[in-house]
């Protein structure tokens, strides 16, 4: 019994993880339970190869699956496809912004999937105004943290539900109140050395540049799969943040410019003696 050449080359691990990756990159997003029925093999064994094919930057493992890097890469997704990307990264960043967040404080939060994952995290906090434009967050903020919530106006992207406007409130009289915050929770979609941090929406990018210009503190927040890439629009330059919260370290030309503009950079592996440190700044 003869056996086909493209079956032997697909049950080879080099030809296997070839053609798992070609699949995913046509498919856009699988489960690792799907690619272990199409290819013959066991959960772990397809656990295993998406792990290196993560780590080689074929494709983005997620939570029970993996995304191809055009999906990663596709800058206008709406909120229910992003909630699914890298979803154990945000959860990560989201606890350690938290952590930067002081009770009785005022904060700033934009739009995205990152930072509505930190609103979700603020349940030890207390007392907290918060000014967004984040759509999502006045219902996950918990209630027993929040003193005050304020929603910026403007047209709203129903594909981010988020607002597009000026990053101010009007008194009764119609005169712009003059407004800051104690730390601003920025989102952005990309992260690179020259670049700064950049965002795929004009509007969305000058939002966020107010809002950085209106806080005492900058934490931007972005995923390791955003590092060396540059979107369309730059909300600012590296320098403007105090702090880039992210899953894991940096590649070296980015860590090194980070580190020239004065931006501290916060893992998981951070150590807690350099939490501490940074929460007391």
């Amino acid at each position: 019994m003869s056996v086909d050449k493209d079956e032997r080359q697909r049950h080879l691990p080099a030809g296997r993880k070839a053609q798992l990756a070609a699949y995913v990159a046509d498919t856009g997003q699988v489960t690792v339970g799907e690619l272990a029925e199409r290819f013959g093999v066991s959960i772990d064994t397809v656990r295993r190869d998406l792990d290196q094919l993560s780590a080689d930057g074929v494709l983005v493992r997620t939570y029970g699956g993996a995304v191809s890097l055009s999906t990663v890469f596709r800058t206008d997704r709406a909120v229910d496809q992003r909630l699914t990307l890298q979803e154990q990264e945000k959860e990560k960043i989201a606890a350690l912004a938290a952590a930067l967040v002081r009770d009785g404080s005022t904060i700033m939060i934009n739009g995205g999937t990152t930072t509505l994952a930190v609103a979700r995290n603020l349940g030890q906090h207390r007392d907290l105004t918060v000014a967004t434009n984040n759509l999502l967050v006045p219902g996950a903020l918990p209630p027993t943290a929040i003193r005050d919530i304020y929603v910026f106006g403007g047209a709203v992207r129903t594909l981010t539900l988020a607002t597009i406007g000026p990053v101010s409130f009007r008194a009764g009289g119609g005169a712009e109140l003059d407004i800051s915050c104690d730390l601003a929770l920025i989102g952005v979609g990309a992260v690179d050395a020259d670049a700064g941090y950049t965002t795929s929406n004009l509007a969305e990018a000058a939002m966020m540049q107010e809002m950085i210009s209106r806080a005492a503190r900058v934490a931007i927040l972005a995923d390791s799969s955003k590092f060396g890439r540059r979107l369309f629009a730059q909300a600012s330059e590296l320098g403007s943040a105090d702090y880039l919260i992210t899953d894991t370290a940096p590649p070296a030309n980015l860590r090194d410019a980070l580190a020239a503009s004065g931006v501290q950079v916060i893992t998981p592996t951070t150590s807690p003696r350099q939490r501490d440190a940074r929460l007391t700044d």
